[in-house]
């Protein structure tokens, strides 16, 4: 399977009627996997400041996460696993793998729980996978 397809089947698929806005998976290098076609335009440093996080946890939280210029405001995660943020009635989660992250960014009526379910499943499946 191609990694478009992972972005395509399985992060923006429909779950209980709702989807993601956009996802990606990027490499640990910041190269571009694969993702949606309205995934937003991301500066290096965003992706590596995120990579920074879960190698020190905390650290995003005080200034929080930026993806394409937008800031999001760093809530619970699992540290060096899982990142979650929130930006008005949206938010993103970031799912470290062995070789990448999965990035997925909602809106409402999608639900931050639903946004992780679909973001966390397909992480674990890619870890179980050593990728």
């Amino acid at each position: 399977m191609s990694w478009q397809a992972y972005v395509d089947d399985h992060l923006m698929c429909e779950i209980d009627g709702q989807h993601l806005t956009s996802a990606a998976i990027i490499g640990h290098d910041g190269s571009v996997w694969a993702q949606s076609p309205d995934f937003p335009q991301f500066k290096p440093e965003e992706i590596a400041a995120i990579k920074k996080d879960f190698d020190e946890p905390g650290s995003l939280a005080p200034t929080g996460l930026f993806l394409g210029g937008a800031k999001y405001m760093v809530i619970m995660g699992e540290p060096g696993v899982v990142i979650r943020g929130k930006k008005g009635t949206g938010g993103i989660c970031v799912k470290k793998t062995c070789q990448a992250m999965i990035l997925g960014i909602y809106d409402e009526p999608m639900t931050p729980g639903q946004c992780n379910m679909v973001v966390e499943r397909l992480g674990d499946y890619l870890i179980d996978q050593e990728f």
